[in-house]
């Protein structure tokens, strides 16, 4: 709707992953080193986690794109794990190009056995990355941990990367998954991006859709940041609703005034209600004190302690009393 309006050849915050709109920070930069040298020094596990919108899926896509790019390796990647046993290992299976034979699991090992060994011996590699991870039940994680005991006496057969929420790593802490827990060699959390990070990644993406000119002024930029905490898939959001409502208003500049608003259409940056977990407690703490001074019959001392915590006390519970 805005692109001619502010003169761009396409949409500069479109929340579809597109490479050349790629921006990695230095945590980013660092995530995919290790990935790329897990993978050739063959380090067998792999963790990679990050909050919701931190660009994890990025990574494995400038990841596959390096790999593509190695003729000696050859990349399974699996986005949905919501799978049974059976399925999971026709999809590798599949993914890495192997024709299905037989109906049971032990055909479907064996055939991806010989495929694992035939590449060893033609010095390839063999990466299988699995995302949203935090969703693997048991069952799936126990096999996935059994396919990294395909090796020879030199070196692993496979390399098993694994990329999720922080759930994940909740999950791999479990006493029955220290077998997994054990066997991984590298773990890197992604972080946001800097504030100056944000800067580079909003300018970046103007200039690749075709924004010659600056747009977004300095305090707009940090308004950004400030209200999404440099998740690149909140930025994403929040500059394109801004650039809408800079159409709307008919503004050739985005400045902070507009970014607020947008984000208030948005709900970013707003506080959480007080949680119930804390107010439940405080009511029982009042009605104790309630009860304590009507039995000593003086309900003056009372009024005079809950006026005095009063700025302490959560809203929930003022509000619960009036």
């Amino acid at each position: 709707m805005y692109d001619s309006f502010y003169g761009f050849k396409e949409n500069p915050f479109n929340l579809t992953p597109d490479p050349q709109f790629i921006y990695l920070g230095e945590n980013h930069r660092e995530a995919l080193a290790q990935l790329v040298y897990g993978v050739r020094e063959k380090k067998g596990f792999i963790v990679l986690t990050g909050e919701v919108g931190t660009g994890k899926t990025t990574i494995i896509r400038c990841f596959l794109q390096t790999l593509n790019g190695n003729n000696n390796t050859r990349a399974a990647f699996l986005f949905n794990p919501k799978l049974s046993v059976n399925d999971f290992i026709q999809y590798i299976l599949r993914d890495l190009g192997l024709t299905i034979q037989g109906t049971t699991k032990g055909d479907y090992l064996y055939t991806l056995y010989e495929y694992l060994i035939n590449a060893y011996q033609n010095e390839e590699k063999v990466v299988l990355i699995v995302d949203e991870a935090q969703g693997l039940n048991p069952a799936l994680l126990e096999e996935i941990r059994l396919l990294s005991n395909l090796e020879t006496s030199k070196s692993k057969l496979i390399q098993i990367v694994l990329v999720g929420q922080p759930e994940l790593n909740k999950t791999l802490s479990q006493m029955n998954f220290r077998q997994i827990r054990q066997r991984i060699n590298l773990r890197h959390h992604l972080q946001p991006l800097s504030e100056k990070e944000t800067g580079e990644y909003i300018r970046k993406r103007l200039k690749i859709a075709g924004r010659k000119q600056p747009l977004f002024t300095d305090k707009a930029v940090k308004e950004v940041y400030r209200k999404t905490k440099g998740i690149p898939r909140l930025i994403n959001v929040l500059c394109d609703n801004s650039l809408l409502t800079g159409y709307a208003l008919d503004k050739k500049i985005i400045n902070e005034k507009i970014v607020k608003a947008a984000a208030k259409d948005l709900k970013l940056g707003k506080k959480p209600p007080a949680s119930w977990k804390w107010i439940i407690p405080g009511i029982l703490i009042i009605v104790g004190f309630i009860s304590f001074f009507f039995i000593q019959g003086e309900i003056g001392p009372f009024l005079t302690l809950l006026q005095s915590l009063k700025e302490i006390i959560p809203s929930g519970i003022q509000n619960f009393f009036k």
